[in-house]
């Protein structure tokens, strides 16, 4: 299993093509005054698309992506792209960090160097981490798999990738989104060799009704949360394919169908969307999937879901691993009671983050990194 350095090198022609498809689409017109409340708001992405035509700096986005060292590995026969940044200090301990949908591993990108270079941030040498840092099978730079694959068989690439490949024989995980689904799962599935994990998005739940009021009005905002924000879930679960065809080689469809979910699932409370994420960090993650044309391969990482046999717990089974859940106001998964979770996860910290929400390291970079930092300092692997 020999590592391949990697580069991310977007050849000129490619995204060249690219924009040229970018200035050709032609935008529906939208019922006056519909903003985002019926889907991607036109004249947002009418902005976005000057911006990525006239202002975007793709090879400035390419050398950012090039900031630290990533691979390419081959497992069970599918090509996986990491990050894997070693940290400072005699002894770093590693930390996989696993992104989700529509996001990258570039997610994570504001919160390496203070996790893995802690003493140039005010923070002590001795809490750095290794960092290995995946994109998900069929998401960018990783390949895109033959078939259907579910979260559960990519938590096992993971454990393969950290204990055999890198060598680690013991780390900690964490994750949101996807993210905190494979993380669940190498929880469940790997304690010898996980040794905590530490989540932004609480997946697993047991089959237990609510009981307490606390938990009936978390269950009755939770699912108006769903009906009102994840119609995109029951299509890509259900007709990823309906979706990856309607916006096959139309980079900007592609944006306005990430972005919506950018927009809908962040903090945004207090700040307005352009001073969560920047047009560039939307740009940098939208020319991910544009230019490894993994819109579609993405989409199909939803039936693996289903494939796994969702995460709903079987009676009597729990994650008993050490888990660690950092509560972001994320307008898709409001934060449970903690009574909740300790039916599914075996919970031993707990806190709220003041700010961010769905896209927990991009939003709130700042304090995901203090929070992950402390959680590490904490343990002994």
């Amino acid at each position: 299993m020999a590592l391949s350095p990697f580069l991310v090198d977007w050849a000129t022609g490619e995204v060249s093509r690219a924009l040229a498809r970018v200035a050709d689409c032609r935008l529906p017109a939208a019922p006056e005054g519909a903003g985002w409340s019926l889907g991607c708001d036109v004249d947002f992405l009418g902005r976005l698309r000057q911006h990525w035509l006239e202002k975007f700096d793709w090879r400035a986005a390419q050398a950012l992506l090039n900031r630290y060292p990533q691979f390419r590995v081959e497992l069970d026969g599918l090509p996986i792209h990491f990050v894997h940044v070693r940290g400072e200090g005699r002894a770093p301990k590693p930390l996989l960090l696993t992104h989700g949908w529509p996001g990258s591993h570039f997610e994570f990108w504001e919160v390496i160097e203070t996790l893995a270079f802690p003493s140039r941030h005010g923070g002590k040498t001795a809490d750095a981490f290794d960092l290995v840092i995946p994109s998900l099978p069929g998401y960018g730079f990783s390949g895109k798999p033959a078939r259907v694959m579910g979260q559960r068989q990519t938590a096992a690439l993971w454990n393969h990738l950290m204990t055999e490949v890198l060598g680690y024989p013991r780390y900690l995980a964490q994750g949101g989104d996807w993210g905190a689904v494979v993380t669940s799962w190498l929880g469940l599935d790997f304690p010898q060799s996980v040794a905590a994990i530490h989540l932004n998005m609480l997946p697993f739940h047991a089959p237990v009704a609510p009981t307490t009021d606390e938990e009936r009005q978390w269950a009755r905002r939770a699912g108006r949360a769903q009906q009102a924000l994840s119609g995109y879930s029951v299509l890509q679960t259900v007709k990823p394919m309906a979706l990856a065809l309607a916006a096959a080689d139309n980079p900007l469809g592609q944006a306005a169908w990430i972005v919506e979910r950018f927009h809908d699932w962040a903090d945004l409370r207090e700040r307005d969307f352009e001073a969560v994420f920047s047009l560039d960090q939307l740009l940098t993650n939208i020319m991910i999937y544009v230019m490894t044309d993994s819109f579609a391969s993405a989409a199909l990482y939803y039936p693996g879901v289903v494939q796994d046999g969702h995460t709903r717990l079987p009676q009597g089974v729990r994650c008993q691993t050490p888990t660690a859940y950092s509560a972001f106001q994320d307008p898709l998964l409001p934060p449970p009671p903690r009574s909740r979770a300790e039916l599914a996860y075996n919970i031993v910290r707990w806190r709220e983050a003041p700010f961010g929400g769905h896209f927990a390291a991009a939003e709130n970079p700042g304090w995901f990194a203090q929070d992950v930092a402390a959680w590490g300092a904490e343990l002994a692997l």
